[in-house]
């Protein structure tokens, strides 16, 4: 399971590094590509067959499965750690991710996600309020103990 939060920058050559609590979690090749929200997915091989599998049932009749489909695949790369524990991250991710120089590194159960430093700090401002609301609307069990 990937959990944890670490801030790193990116150089101006899109390279990143990734802490190795992470890097020994996802294997030395990987994919990237475009998550939800204006971060970046990170999936070890494994995690990335899964998710192949499950969009392999998505009806290509569906104007929303195709559409999803050419986002989330088209944006995919394979990605190694270099010898300093980097990865390289193409120039059309960075665009999307908006990422600058501040990077935040989450882990989340199965996939890691690259966040850039403004865009994490404003997904966490506008949710902290709510995050009672939404572990009961996503719950049914009680975390009170």
């Amino acid at each position: 399971m990937l959990i944890g939060e670490y801030h790193h920058n990116i150089d101006e050559k899109g390279r990143l590094i990734i802490p190795s609590k992470f890097r020994e979690e996802i294997g030395n090749s990987f994919i990237v590509t475009r998550g939800l929200d204006g971060c970046l997915f990170v999936y070890s091989n494994l995690e990335w067959e899964k998710i192949i599998a499950k969009l392999k049932t998505l009806p290509f009749t569906k104007k929303d499965a195709r559409t999803f489909n050419r986002f989330f695949l088209s944006g995919a790369t394979v990605c190694e750690f270099d010898k300093q524990g980097r990865i390289n991250i193409v120039n059309s991710l960075i665009e999307y991710a908006d990422l600058k120089k501040e990077c935040v590194i989450i882990g989340v159960n199965d996939r890691l996600e690259i966040w850039s430093l403004e865009k994490f700090n404003s997904l966490i401002s506008a949710n902290e309020d709510k995050l009672s609301d939404i572990a009961e609307n996503l719950f049914e069990v009680d975390f009170d103990v």
